[in-house]
């Protein structure tokens, strides 16, 4: 898979934050993380110079470089990292790295400069190109919680995408008890494929919290021939479903008809194209009626389909749905 097909594990959408900057005299460093992608606005300025959409730190006039360190807000595997420099022409940074590491809990400002901080090398000092996304797989395969995003020597980065694998903390999850969202993806879930979406990406299903808008959920195109959109959910683990939310919040006009629920017991040794006819999909909630900018619940409606990995999540015949909630208890 493209890493750029998976979760972005730093976004502010998931809770990501820039802690700390030596320099953001420019541009401040929270827009580097910014889920929206960014924008130029001709003739803005600020008493500090042009407004950039972005993280900009000063000219440098001493030997260094700049650098921030960032919470990722799921942690996990980081598979690739985009760093996108648009509408930075004449003042990107010539090079970055990346390193990460591992903090239990919520470290302070001096914790994380502490010098005694074993940051591990992700990403060697690579060269950038101005209005560009830049791209950078990466080969370190294990969980990670924060980043140390280097520039050299200066300059500016307009958005810091890091995409990987979460990989929830699972103990405290079970000491938590109750019902686990099998489907969220702060869990380790992730939306493999969908039919469609033109008008909003398929994680947005099962992405933290309540959608901000019709433009934070999965939304398809309008269908003009026969057949229905569907999403294709890899569970945080195996586990049986009790419940199921599906929220149609903000879509009043171009809400599904109706949706339906399928699932399927997969190894890693079994999975393949899960598009593919001979998948065994069974029947979790059949063909139910929706209705619009609603949270609709379901429990006594559910099939039992015993341990499951995956989720075939159906509407009829296309629209927009903002969140998927399933319910469940992970298989040990």
């Amino acid at each position: 898979m493209d890493f750029t097909e998976l979760i972005d594990l730093a976004s502010e959408k998931v809770g990501g934050a820039v802690l700390v900057a030596n320099d953001d005299f420019f541009a401040p460093k929270e827009n580097l993380l910014k889920a929206r992608e960014p924008i130029f606005i001709e003739g803005k300025y600020t008493d500090r110079g042009k407004w950039m959409d972005g993280w900009e730190s000063r000219r440098r006039r001493t030997p260094g470089f700049d650098w921030c360190i960032i919470r990722l807000g799921l942690p996990g595997i980081v598979r690739g990292l985009v760093v996108d420099t648009s509408y930075f022409r004449g003042n990107y940074p010539e090079h970055c790295s990346l390193e990460g590491a591992i903090f239990a809990g919520l470290p302070t400002e001096n914790e994380l400069l502490d010098e005694s901080v074993q940051w591990i090398p992700l990403l060697p000092q690579m060269p950038l190109s101005g209005d560009t996304r830049n791209q950078f797989p990466i080969d370190y395969a294990e969980r990670i919680t924060h980043l140390r995003f280097k520039i050299f020597p200066d300059g500016g980065v307009a958005r810091l995408r890091v995409y990987g694998e979460v990989v929830p903390d699972w103990e405290r999850l079970k000491r938590a008890g109750g019902h686990i969202d099998l489907a969220a993806a702060e869990n380790g879930a992730l939306v493999l494929s969908c039919s469609d979406m033109f008008f909003g990406h398929r994680h947005n299903l099962i992405m933290p919290g309540r959608a901000a808008d019709m433009s934070d959920g999965w939304e398809t195109k309008r269908r003009r021939g026969p057949g229905h959109d569907w999403a294709i959910i890899k569970l945080a683990r195996p586990g049986q479903i009790q419940s199921v939310e599906v929220d149609t919040s903000h879509f009043k006009g171009n809400f599904p008809e109706s949706c339906s629920l399928e699932a399927c017991s997969l190894t890693p040794s079994t999975q393949h194209d899960l598009t593919d006819l001979s998948v065994p999909w069974t029947n979790v909630l059949a063909r139910t009626k929706l209705q619009a900018h609603t949270r609709h619940y379901f429990d006594r409606e559910l099939i039992d389909a015993g341990v499951v990995s995956h989720l075939r999540f159906n509407i009829f015949p296309d629209g927009g749905v903002s969140r998927l909630r399933v319910y469940g208890t992970p298989a040990e």
